[in-house]
């Protein structure tokens, strides 16, 4: 994988009424009704995306299911017959979500990859998604205000989590066999361990930027974190 750093992108702050303005417009083209009536995989795509959006910057709680229908052309009957409730939706969210980011790793191919490069491509796309992602970030903070109770509920989420465990399980035991990785690590440990300082580069960027007087989402800035990350799980899994 390319270790150049990838673009930061707008805030969600940003980017939320783009999103917004795109799917009232997707919604006003002609034929759209149409296209609800007889797409509803479509229609139910386009309410995951917007709803995405209003549970990230709102949260559970203040996320509103008239807001999406808006945002949707849809109507909140269609999206409680779609999804059951506001909180069936919110559990669909959270599982699209993790299903986004475990199907990109699982395109990784790092069983092709010699292990310290293959730690290394895992860490910099961990970094690298979760920076251009920041949707994703708040769902999970949000989810935590809530103890987990939503992502507890899914047997989806659980199951889309076991694929991860065992590509970091193989890669490390490779890295193991070959001499270049210590004997004694966990991988779900580890995997926490890549989540931990990928994820608070994104949730804490600002509090952090405040505190410090630095500004973290500088290009500059985000590389050079980025390969920090990456050099301080290889070496930590160093003998």
């Amino acid at each position: 994988m390319d270790e150049t750093v990838q673009k930061s992108p707008p805030s969600a702050a940003d980017s939320r009424p783009a999103r917004q303005r795109a799917a009232r417009e997707a919604a006003a083209t002609p034929g759209a009704e149409r296209v609800r009536v007889n797409d509803p995989d479509r229609t139910m795509a386009n309410i995951l995306q917007v709803a995405t959006a209003e549970f990230a910057d709102k949260g559970l709680a203040g996320a509103r299911i008239d807001e999406i229908a808006a945002l949707t052309s849809t109507s909140k009957r269609m999206i409680y017959y779609y999804f059951g409730s506001k909180e069936g939706l919110y559990v669909r969210v959270l599982e699209e979500a993790y299903r986004r980011i475990r199907q990109i790793e699982s395109d990784l191919h790092l069983e092709d990859l010699a292990p310290e490069q293959a730690l290394r491509t895992l860490v910099g796309f961990t970094f690298d998604y979760q920076l251009a992602n920041p949707d994703f970030i708040r769902l999970v903070m949000n989810e935590n205000m809530h103890r987990g109770e939503y992502i507890s509920r899914s047997t989806t989420i659980q199951e889309l989590n076991i694929p991860v465990i065992h590509a970091v399980h193989k890669v490390y035991q490779r890295g193991v066999g070959a001499g270049v990785f210590r004997p004694d690590v966990d991988p779900v440990d580890l995997h926490m361990s890549i989540s931990a300082l990928c994820f608070f580069n994104v949730s804490n960027r600002h509090t952090f930027g405040a505190i410090f007087k630095r500004t973290l989402e500088a290009p500059a800035a985000m590389a050079e974190r980025r390969a920090s990350i990456v050099e301080m799980i290889v070496r930590f899994l160093r003998p």
